[in-house]
């Protein structure tokens, strides 16, 4: 449905004159990145305490914050795990890449069934604002756990499509920072890219929603640092703001 339909007046100022949402799923729908970067580390400062780098400047165990950030958000997990590995001077072969992935996969899946993870009140308010003007919705995410994730909060049913990494795969999607996967969410809410707004936390994302030619791509700024939102902005973010709650107030859209 057109958010014109049910009258311009529901929509966030911002998003006015966009036919489509299109939401990274961790970190922007989820409280779940924290959940990701902790297995990471794990995974990670495992992997180099057994195969330390030559030089030891790049012993330095896995920031949660900035290796996180920089190297595994948004990304696949085979990407990811390479990204952060090559960052600490070990181009390795692909099956010892995939065996952190795996050691990873296996933290975080142990992780997620004990603890569980929950949506982030801002955005969930603005989904529920969005389905009341009409908007089409889509989750989208690299991440295999989405439909999980997504369920577990409470938040499934107020999407209209769901693209996720076991969807990826099987339509062979490149990861971040290709659009592939913003584009698939897009046609399958019937709206082009142009008129579609893609929201995002990580830098391969706010980039694939640049790449991809969206109308809007706003960054999440979840580390609130002016480091962190100025790389959202020089990687392709039109706006950045630190909650999507400050996308229901009255005042005029946020500066980019």
């Amino acid at each position: 449905m057109n958010p014109t339909q049910n009258g311009t007046a529901d929509v966030p100022r911002a998003l006015r004159g966009t036919e489509a949402v299109v939401l990274d799923t961790d970190g922007v729908i989820t409280d779940s990145a924290r959940v990701h970067a902790a297995a990471w580390k794990t995974a990670f400062d495992a992997f180099l305490r057994d195969h330390p780098p030559a030089d030891p400047a790049q012993r330095r165990p896995f920031d949660v914050r900035e290796d996180y950030r920089r190297y595994v958000d948004g990304k696949s997990r085979l990407d990811g795990a390479a990204a952060f590995l090559e960052s600490r001077g070990l181009r390795l072969p692909d099956a010892e890449v995939q065996e952190v992935a795996a050691s990873k996969e296996r933290l975080f899946t142990t992780r997620l069934r004990e603890h569980g993870v929950d949506a982030y009140p801002g955005t969930v308010r603005l989904l529920h604002t969005l389905r009341s003007a009409g908007v089409p919705l889509a989750a989208a995410s690299a991440s295999r756990h989405a439909r999980e994730l997504l369920e577990h909060a409470g938040v499934l049913s107020l999407f209209d499509a769901l693209v996720d990494g076991g969807e990826a795969a099987r339509l062979h999607l490149p990861g971040k920072p290709d659009p592939a996967l913003f584009l698939e969410a897009a046609r399958r809410l019937g709206a082009s890219a142009s008129r579609t707004a893609v929201v995002e936390d990580a830098l391969a994302g706010v980039e694939a929603g640049q790449r991809g030619g969206f109308g809007l791509v706003i960054g999440v700024d979840r580390a609130r640092t002016p480091q962190s939102r100025a790389e959202l902005l020089k990687h392709g973010a039109d706006i950045v703001v630190r909650d999507l709650a400050e996308l229901l107030t009255d005042s005029d859209c946020p500066e980019g």
